[in-house]
């Protein structure tokens, strides 16, 4: 597939980019045309682009945009979100730190279209590379009088439910970073009780580049629901780790042979873990188009790309205790549901993994179902993809394990 990189150009540096550097690529020319042309026209071109939110939840971006432009007040807030802390996913960190400015005018362009009076680019404390760059861009912008409004970094736990966007909130806030009850949601009241639009640091990257190109120039990337590029994480499981973009409609089999270099050690693709909170793949969907559309029926997601891949020689009854034990320590414990299914889901798969674990799909299964939105954010559900989609996914593996008479008649 062709080569698109609408966010990570090819560059012969591996610093920062500045100001300077990014002006020569058209940086905050969508700026410029923004506030020659209005917020409506802004939100006009982020509604024709298509363009979803590239946190793993996939919101259109528009929506969460109209919903704070129509909420009255004189003081709103905007954020970007880099609090990036799955395991696996580098995305952010990697273009805060290397891309800066495209975060900062993203961020820009989300508050003129929306009204906002304030910024916060939001990221977690342990990010010392992508926080410099953040503090070097916004500094850059500010002495070139770029900035309609102040931005402020701020400095999240380094926990994971901490990037979820209301735990965002209370972080800024000075409260605890735990997600809170929706409704209300941030574009109705959120920052210090005003409308407040929180988007991905990667999307507000997309969103500078729609602004200086066009929404329908966006909207031809990709496939029929699922535009633009993606940003995906691999690891040292392939010979060449590190952060790719590749646009929607892509392949599994193109990211990890053609952008990674195939697995270390001549390994094979058994399955594939999009993202820590979504579900497994079987290596038999390596060719299937990565798209919203395309991986819903598989019981999927492309999530926030971090991917995770399982080889021959991977014990998945241990991973999937290992995906369940850190949900198990990430939960925040405000919501008892969440507690309960995490904390079961480790138990039983410690059963399952002793060889003392009959029923343990019905049991899992059971507890999922029972659970299922009644958390105040989704690490209910993210937490249960991997472990239920494991189930089916790794049948055989989980059957032995578990020894005679684990699996239900």
């Amino acid at each position: 597939m062709q080569s698109i990189a609408l966010l990570l150009p090819a560059r012969s540096s591996d610093e920062p980019e500045g100001l300077a550097e990014y002006r020569s690529r058209g940086g905050y020319d969508g700026l410029a045309a923004a506030r020659d042309k209005g917020a409506a026209w802004l939100r006009q071109e982020v509604e024709a682009s298509g363009l979803r939110g590239r946190g793993g939840a996939a919101f259109p971006t528009i929506r969460k945009w109209q919903l704070a432009a129509d909420a009255t007040g004189d003081e709103k807030y905007v954020v970007a979100n880099g609090g990036e802390h799955e395991p696996g996913s580098n995305k952010d960190r990697f273009l805060v730190e290397r891309h800066p400015h495209a975060v900062v005018e993203g961020l820009v362009l989300a508050g003129l279209a929306t009204g906002a009076t304030k910024g916060y680019l939001y990221l977690i404390e342990d990010m010392a590379g992508p926080i410099a760059s953040a503090e070097m861009a916004v500094r850059e912008a500010d002495q070139a009088g770029l900035l309609p409004f102040p931005i402020e970094i701020h400095r999240g736990p380094t926990t994971y439910v901490a990037g979820e966007e209301t735990a965002a909130l209370n972080s800024i806030e000075g409260e605890p970073a735990k997600p809170r009850k929706k409704p209300p949601f941030p574009g109705e009241a959120g920052l210090f009780g005003k409308p407040t639009t929180v988007n991905n640091t990667e999307t507000l990257a997309h969103v500078a580049w729609i602004a200086r190109n066009s929404g329908a120039e966006f909207a031809a990337i990709g496939t029929e629901e699922s535009k633009g590029t993606l940003l995906f994480t691999l690891s040292d499981q392939v010979e060449k780790p590190g952060v790719y973009e590749l646009p929607f409609g892509a392949t599994y089999r193109e990211l990890i042979e053609g952008c990674g270099g195939g697995l270390k050690d001549g390994h094979k693709v058994r399955a594939i873990l999009p993202a820590m909170s979504a579900a497994f793949l079987a290596g038999a969907h390596l060719d299937v188009p990565i798209a919203y559309e395309t991986l819903k029926p598989l019981g999927s997601s492309p999530g926030c790309g971090g991917v995770r891949i399982v080889d021959e020689t991977t014990d998945v009854v241990a991973l999937t205790l290992e995906i369940a034990e850190f949900f198990m320590k990430e939960q925040c414990g405000q919501c008892p549901p969440c507690r309960m299914e995490t904390n079961q889901f480790v138990h039983i798969l410690k059963a399952v993994q002793a060889g003392k674990g009959p029923g343990y799909d019905a049991k899992m299964t059971r507890l999922a179902e029972f659970s299922k939105r009644k958390g105040h954010c989704s690490l209910i559900e993210m937490a249960a993809a991997p472990v239920i989609s494991a189930l089916s996914c790794f049948a055989n593996d989980f059957a032995e394990a578990a020894g005679p008479g684990a699996q239900d008649s």
